[in-house]
């Protein structure tokens, strides 16, 4: 997981989505245009029946339409202009939307077991476009391919990769126990809850919010006390915490449920200590007032301390 100097804001620059984040906007939704499926089930009998049983076949090929598609624009057009560069955004933008797509068409037609990963699946690409898309918002000064988070370290690849593997071996020795019911929709909950507490943070940090943690004071920087950090001082991380924690409930994933809270629980007091220290350093007593005033918003993580 990465770190952001979250509570450092810079001073008072308009902000407003750059080409990149355009781009990839515009690829997202094409990604995402495998939903049109959704409104052809109601056109009859006909159609429904169809869309009910080859759902996932036509979604397949629509989706290998759309890739191949981009890949040929991308071809033509880096023949024409060079320096063309766009590819890069254009593919993980639209993969993502695709995959946001796929997943909707599991929750609307696939078999009842496979809903919960079928919201999964939702929850998941929308984070990683939506940490890309609001970057290129608020700080498009450092929007690079990382800002997607999608190569962000082997541990987080490990962790999805034993959540997935959990996932398919339970469903498939019992699938009544991926049957979407309470714990599943609470962790939706949590997932939504900690999206949207991480992407107000993010806003609210605005220019200065970086997937990477800063070590030098700039100029113009300032300590953000309003809005959501008002309430907990780390608010991206509490975001990101709830975030992670649901994605195992809403996949019923016992094991994983566990593993993820305890994991995510050590990481985020280690980094909310050293990232403490750092921000005592900046602003001294004025961050130690703010850090008896308010709580970190993680459970039973108090930060660091210091007497000043």
């Amino acid at each position: 997981m990465s770190s952001q100097r979250a509570n450092l804001a810079g001073g008072g620059e308009t902000m407003q989505l750059c080409d990149a984040g355009r781009i990839a906007l515009k690829s997202f939704a094409y990604g995402c245009s495998v939903v049109l499926f959704v409104p052809v089930y109601f056109f009859g009998e006909t159609f429904s029946s169809f869309i009910t049983e080859w759902w996932f076949t036509l979604g397949l090929l629509f989706v290998a339409f759309v890739q191949c598609s981009l890949f040929l624009k991308f071809c033509l057009l880096s023949k024409r202009r060079a320096g063309f560069s766009d590819y890069p955004i254009i593919w993980r933008a639209s993969f993502l939307g695709s995959l946001f797509g796929m997943a909707l068409l599991t929750v609307c037609f696939g078999p009842k077991f496979l809903t919960g990963i079928g919201l999964y699946g939702m929850i998941l690409s929308f984070f990683h476009f939506s940490e890309y898309i609001v970057t290129a918002y608020i700080n498009p000064r450092f929007l690079n391919l990382d800002s997607f988070l999608l190569n962000h370290s082997k541990e987080y690849h490990i962790a999805m990769l034993a959540s997935w593997l959990e996932f398919a071996v339970e469903c498939y020795f019992y699938p009544d126990m991926k049957q979407p019911g309470l714990i599943a929709y609470t962790g939706l909950g949590l997932c939504c809850s900690g999206e949207l507490l991480r992407k107000c943070a993010m806003l609210t940090a605005g220019s200065n919010f970086h997937h990477l943690v800063r070590v030098k004071r700039e100029e113009d920087h300032k300590l953000v006390t309003t809005g959501v950090y008002s309430v907990c001082r780390h608010p991206s991380y509490a975001g990101w915490f709830l975030w992670s924690v649901g994605t195992q409930l809403l996949l019923n994933n016992l094991f994983c449920t566990v593993a993820y809270t305890m994991v995510t629980w050590v990481f985020f007091r280690e980094r909310v200590e050293d990232e403490e220290i750092t921000l005592l350093e900046f602003f001294g007593s004025e961050y130690a007032d703010y850090q008896k005033r308010v709580v970190t918003g993680l459970p039973f993580i108090r930060g660091f301390k210091a007497d000043l």
